[in-house]
């Protein structure tokens, strides 16, 4: 099959990557299934597009078929599912049988699957976390007491189920995650200490950190986040540790060129991971190292294809931080303070998704977050405080929910 080097096959893209690769002197073909994204963006997407291909990636033996003609009609050389989600593994099979894609399909599998993971990383003599696998909910309180006892983080390996982890501070707590939750189950240590982002760029098999990001988050049984802060305030031997053990996990797993993100919490004995997946850090943290390093990872990802080698080092010369709205449940029926908060010139960027009339849920994963502000400032403290200033100025009134 003939290739050309400057065309690209990317399933469900954010319509900024699909501008970014044009400017970076790529042609890009676009796989888009309308269930899954806003069809106001695929608007956004076609402006940067050679074509967008409609497509429905729970139909996988079409998809297969659909990333194969794309291919073979438009000289495609890169096949990429940059976000992962569902049909992710028949696209990266396909693609890795024609030659078009630079990392094996089970790298992407490693990284997103916490079981995997936890697999992938069992008996390591630094990175191990201990985990059980139980297949029915009556052997619970047996993992449990093999990890040492609560508190414990888990999780439900059930198909078509919320797969997200939880802690169970207490056999209450468990017992009442596992009345309403099927098997199998994954339980894990319970991992204190401060977490961190880790965004990372690899390029044939050279992994390079671009940034440490913290993150504080709120308390059981999600821990969503709240703030996110880069560079993070780490210590020279603290974040060698960080990078270290990220990079051995990317090596781990045969990953071997393209973004990740992982997150680590440093623990007394040292870094664990939590979690990894092939792709760009979420929730404005590509804005944070812009901001924070004059970094566009995004963009010098789409440069590496042509080029390769890693990024020029660069120091932070300005503290970034994302911090997001925590608003009570309810019906909202006012809001003010949004046009003061853009107007302020630390505030790069604002995102509030709610009108008046609208239901605010609560929040249990980063899906379901008020709303997210940006801003940058000379230090950790001043970053810190221009959030408050905008935490200030947002007034929100509501109906309680029913």
């Amino acid at each position: 099959m003939q290739t050309r080097p400057d065309r690209i096959l990317m399933v469900l893209p954010r319509a900024r990557l699909v501008r970014k690769a044009v400017d970076a002197g790529y042609r890009v073909w676009s796989v888009w299934d309308p269930v899954r994204r806003d069809a106001a963006e695929r608007g956004d997407v076609a402006r940067y597009s050679e074509g967008v291909l409609t497509a429905d990636l729970t139909d996988e033996s079409a998809l297969r078929a659909l990333v194969v003609r794309a291919a073979r009609e438009h000289g495609i050389a890169h096949v990429m599912y940059l976000g992962g989600g569902v049909g992710m593994r028949p696209v990266l099979e396909e693609a890795h049988r024609l030659g078009l894609s630079a990392n094996p399909p089970q790298a992407h599998q490693l990284l997103g699957d916490r079981a995997a993971l936890c697999e992938l990383l069992d008996g390591h003599s630094r990175l191990s976390v201990r985990f059980r696998r139980v297949e029915q909910q009556a052997k619970l309180p047996d993992a449990v007491k093999e990890l040492g006892g609560h508190p414990v983080v888990v999780g439900s390996l059930a198909r078509d189920v919320d797969r997200r982890p939880v802690l169970a501070p207490g056999p209450g707590a468990l017992d009442a995650w596992a009345g309403r939750t099927p098997g199998p189950y994954l339980v894990e240590e319970f991992l204190a200490g401060p977490q961190y982002t880790v965004s990372t760029l690899s390029v044939d098999g050279m992994h390079q950190v671009v940034g440490i990001t913290a993150t504080r988050t709120g308390g059981p049984p999600h821990f969503v986040a709240l703030e996110h802060v880069h560079p993070a305030p780490l210590g020279e031997r603290e974040g060698a540790e960080i990078r270290s053990a990220v990079c051995a996990l990317l090596d781990l797993a045969g990953f071997e060129h393209g973004p990740a993100d992982t997150t680590v919490v440093l623990t007394g004995t040292g870094p664990r991971i939590v979690s990894s997946r092939p792709g760009f850090s979420r929730d404005g943290i590509p804005l944070l190292l812009r901001l924070a390093r004059g970094i566009d990872l995004e963009a010098a990802f789409f440069q590496t294809l042509t080029l390769g080698g890693c990024l020029p080092h660069t120091d932070a010369v300005r503290t970034a931080a994302v911090g997001f709205f925590q608003l009570p449940p309810g019906r909202l029926t006012a809001v003010t303070g949004l046009d003061d908060i853009r107007a302020l010139p630390h505030v790069h960027a604002l995102r509030f998704p709610f009108r008046p009339g609208d239901l605010v849920p609560a929040t249990a994963d980063g899906a379901t977050v008020h709303g997210l502000v940006v801003v940058d400032g000379a230090d950790a403290d001043e970053a810190a405080e221009r959030l408050a200033t905008v935490r200030r100025l947002l007034r929100a009134e509501f109906e309680p929910a029913p």
